[in-house]
């Protein structure tokens, strides 16, 4: 349904540019004051897109987000002691 995406960061030096990464992707977040951008693009084409973005005169470095390869999913292994406590 939905194409798989994947995030990156990316530092520029000049922010009034950097407003020309929403045709690349997905512009995420934009700061003011440390000067980045989140982004999004399609997983299939990301390799493409970064090599044209690192091409580009006002971006100093890009890093990939590693928020899918985060684990979301918690198992209760310590028993809940709240009942305990009650009132």
């Amino acid at each position: 349904m939905f194409p798989e995406r994947t995030g990156y960061i990316i530092w520029v030096s000049d922010l009034k540019a950097a407003r020309n990464l929403e045709k690349y992707g997905s512009v995420h977040y934009l700061s003011r004051r440390m000067h980045y951008v989140v982004m999004y693009v399609n997983t299939e084409r990301a390799e493409d897109i970064m090599r044209n973005i690192r091409k580009l005169s006002y971006v100093r470095k890009i890093e990939r987000s590693y928020r899918n390869e985060i684990k979301t999913e918690y198992k209760k292994e310590v028993p809940d002691k709240t009942q305990y406590y009650g009132l």
